[in-house]
């Protein structure tokens, strides 16, 4: 089973997607649709939104007045967040029934306005975001029966597009056509998201292209040993989102490493401004000890990385070995290895030391760039050998670090 979580600001269309997913074969979870089966007549959360807000916001016929209580609770943040203490449980608990009770092969996306707002999106292994601008959003709701007043202050109410753009892994654009929409959708369900939900069921990582390196080469410090043949990597210009995409990652295996986790870092060439890099993200995870490292590995499985089977490990400075887990992306369409390390190994210190010295240097940074790039486009055919004949190079720049983080007072 995948889980996707899908969100929009009011009047963005998220809607049309939903149902176009579900058409698709997805099994879709409407958060606003729970959120109207828990108030209803007779049950527990109508009579605690009456004690809340008064008898005001019940009709005649006992059922719920929406647009009174909309009035009330958008007033302000203080009724907004009463209203919310009310729902918000009730619907979490009855999504997690419906979850619960999808097929095991299922792509589940969960139809969740406030996803955002409430900070839910780091427990999903994927986040779908659909955007319209304000004024267009204004113009839909009017016409669905809103004051333009009214439509304002609703959107007001919700996270801004700044937000939204740090949570999505996928951003669908509705300004144009629904059709235009909706063939994105149908790509999106082609290209990735049936890949993704058969990777995360069978437990594989998904296949790398030949931009993208293994994840024996992830590091960038260290290299693992019995490296099977890789295709010749090819590198690419720096990407600026590189830190928006480790950011959204690292929260992700925050969310399941939780205490465990003695800290969370993006690491390796993606994780220098400017420095040109095969495209892949890398974190490290530093945890207590390696019973601790296997365990986290095992549960990334719950917001999409699948652990790696087999022995891995880095070989230091000083040509000893230790231990480490690996996971990797289910996700076809986004290559992340997550380097899950003991604190007693060196490794971890070498991975953020590298990267701090090459952040620090552009000198530092220009010279590897430039032995990246004349190994890539060298004689040496496979990843292996690109990884290898990068070693000396990279063992050299880490004394050189060790020199600066004496001179300079770093410590990791």
């Amino acid at each position: 089973m995948l889980r996707v979580g899908l969100t929009g600001g009011i009047g963005a269309g998220k809607s049309t997607v939903a149902e176009r997913l579900s058409e698709l074969g997805a099994v879709v979870i409407d958060a606003d649709r729970i959120s109207r089966e828990v108030v209803e007549p007779g049950t527990p959360g109508l009579e605690a939104v009456i004690r809340e807000f008064g008898s005001g916001v019940v009709t005649s016929d006992g059922s719920l007045d929406r647009a009174e209580l909309g009035r009330l609770a958008f007033g302000s943040d203080e009724r907004r967040a009463a209203l919310n203490s009310i729902i918000h449980p009730l619907v979490y608990q009855r999504r997690s029934e419906l979850v619960a009770a999808a097929p095991a092969s299922s792509v589940v996306v969960e139809d969740i306005p406030l996803l955002v707002e409430n900070g839910l999106g780091a427990a999903y292994p994927l986040v779908l975001v659909v955007h319209a601008p304000v004024e267009l959003r204004v113009e839909r709701l009017v016409a669905r029966g809103l004051t333009a007043d009214d439509a304002r202050s609703r959107i007001r109410a919700q996270a801004d597009d700044d937000a939204r753009r740090a949570a999505a892994d996928v951003w669908l654009e509705n300004t144009d056509t629904v059709r235009r929409l909706l063939d994105e959708v149908d790509e999106l369900w082609h290209r990735r998201l049936v890949q993704f939900e058969r990777n995360v069921r069978e437990r594989r990582p998904a296949e790398r292209r030949s931009d993208q390196h293994s994840p024996a080469d992830a590091a960038d410090v260290v290299d693992a040993a019995d490296v099977a043949d890789m295709v010749r990597p090819r590198l690419v210009e720096a990407d600026p989102t590189w830190p928006d995409q480790a950011a959204r990652l690292i929260e992700r295996v925050q969310h399941v490493a939780g205490e465990r986790a003695q800290r969370i870092d993006h690491i390796g060439s993606t994780s220098v401004p400017g420095l040109l890099a095969k495209d892949v993200i890398d974190l490290q995870v530093v945890v207590d000890d390696m019973q601790a490292a296997g365990t986290v590995a095992d549960d990334l499985h719950d917001v999409g990385f699948v652990r790696m089977p087999g022995r891995w490990f880095d070989v230091l400075r000083d040509g000893t070995e230790r231990d480490k887990a690996m996971a990797c992306n289910a996700d076809p369409a986004r290559a992340v290895n997550v380097h899950v390390r003991p604190a007693g190994s060196q490794a971890w210190r070498d991975a953020l030391l590298l990267r701090d010295r090459l952040r620090a240097s552009a000198e530092e940074s220009a010279e590897y760039a430039a032995l990246k790039r004349q190994l890539a486009n060298g004689e040496y055919p496979t990843m292996d050998d690109y990884a290898q004949r990068k070693t000396p190079w990279i063992n050299a720049a880490l004394a050189r670090a060790d020199a600066w983080a004496e001179e300079t007072g770093w410590s990791a």
